[in-house]
């Protein structure tokens, strides 16, 4: 069994193979480590680039795109190794990217992910937007990260430089137990792609799992390449995702509460949508609430599935202030600008 394995979903991404594989072959080889492209049903010559260019790396294929969370899910339970190293197809790596990661996990068995510092690829000196310095949300779900506030982005000048406890590792580029991956089953299929590692980290979190930001490893992400941030797809998963994240891993004397205020929420954020003319936005919220809805039979059966073993908390790494407020109201655009320390909670 390998000790490493470099796992990158591709679909119809041929020109991010082209630019950021090699770098990946560069800095990844090892006796320890094994380089996998799982392709998605490409309609593109992403396979045939891959074949004709780079013979030795191991290629999963699938008939049809499953998705980033149900991609991940098919292709990891085809390999064996101890640690996966999930890897989008558009992140730059950097010299001895790998073992810093590593030895995160070597240390204590109840670290079950960690994730280097994310760099922007065309923004000098920035973070990016997922996952930049360590990943905390706040007690209704917004996501958000040292370096990163919705769309406020901070330069780099080494003030998340410390190794930290966080509450999720960004998909983008994270190390995880393959033996905890698969025994929790995974990715939740059902998300298709976006907040599918915030739901990961949460269950394994309420498992007495740790996840950590190690900024000794760094790489280069470029964001948005399969699902541009304009596309109202990316808003309808993100916000039904989002609602489905909450009502599968809250404790159950927050759960309604919590649920009722951030329906409301994404009512005022979804006129946001109509006073910029975004009708398509507006309408994509309004779906995901409906399929959320229509689900909420299957999640309570989960809940009670997963009640018998679980010890639901708040974690450390939950904001317990409105991060919406904060931003919008207060405008405390920045990590520092909350004064919240999560090591001190």
């Amino acid at each position: 069994m390998v000790k490493v394995a470099v796992v990158i979903l591709n679909w119809n991404g041929r020109k991010y193979l082209e630019e950021f594989l090699p770098t990946v072959l560069k800095h990844s080889k090892s006796s320890t480590t094994e380089i996998f492209v799982a392709d998605n049903g490409s309609t593109d010559d992403s396979i045939a680039f891959l074949t004709a260019e780079y013979p030795d790396v191991k290629q999963i294929l699938f008939e049809k795109n499953y998705g980033f969370a149900e991609g991940y899910n098919q292709a990891l339970n085809q390999i064996d190794a101890e640690y996966f190293l999930i890897l989008n197809s558009d992140i730059e790596v950097t010299k001895n990217w790998i073992d810093p990661l590593v030895n995160v996990l070597d240390s204590n068995p109840l670290i079950a992910g960690v994730s280097p510092k994310i760099l922007a690829y065309d923004s000098n000196g920035f973070f990016e937007y997922a996952g930049a310095g360590g990943g905390f949300i706040d007690k209704f779900g917004y996501a958000f990260c040292r370096g990163r506030i919705f769309d406020t982005i901070e330069s780099d000048y080494g003030q998340y430089n410390n190794k930290i406890d966080v509450f999720w590792t960004t998909g983008a580029c994270m190390l995880v137990r393959s033996e905890l991956f698969k025994l929790s089953g995974g990715f939740d299929a059902d998300f298709f792609a976006h907040f599918e590692e915030i739901d990961y980290c949460w269950r394994m979190k309420n498992r007495g799992y740790r996840f950590v930001y190690n900024p000794e490893s760094f790489v280069y992400h470029v964001g948005g390449g399969t699902l541009p941030k304009t596309n109202p797809l990316k808003t309808y998963l993100n916000y039904r995702n989002n609602l489905t994240c909450l009502y599968k891993n809250l404790p159950p004397e927050t759960l309604k509460r919590t649920i009722f205020i951030r329906l409301l929420l994404d009512g005022l954020s979804s006129f946001r949508f109509i006073i910029k003319f975004k009708i398509a936005d507006f309408f994509a919220i309004i779906k995901a609430h409906f399929h959320f809805y229509a689900q909420i039979p299957k999640l309570k059966k989960f809940r009670d599935s997963e009640e018998r073993f679980l010890n639901r908390k708040v974690h450390n790494e939950i904001y317990q202030g409105n991060i919406v407020k904060e931003y919008f109201v207060k405008k405390r655009i920045s990590f520092a600008a909350l004064k919240w320390n999560p090591e001190r909670n």
